[in-house]
């Protein structure tokens, strides 16, 4: 199993989900919440992170989902 990183990105007919490194998206949404959902469980699947974009394209929000170390290095 991949453990592709889930972005939710602007979509021409709303907010799309695309796995990092895809060029096609995984799924299409009408608001960016929906989206979030949907990435959010696939994230949660594959034990990546979540990445949510903005409409100009930067990251505003970020959700790990992957084994990180306990208690954090640092």
């Amino acid at each position: 199993m991949s453990n592709k990183n889930q972005h939710v990105v602007p979509h021409k007919d709303g907010w799309a989900v695309k796995g990092e490194g895809n060029q096609k998206a995984t799924s299409v949404h009408a608001t960016q919440q929906q989206a979030i959902d949907s990435a959010r469980s696939i994230a949660q699947n594959k034990q990546s992170e979540l990445l949510v974009h903005g409409r100009n394209g930067q990251i505003r929000e970020r959700d790990s989902f992957g084994h990180d170390p306990f208690p954090p290095k640092g």
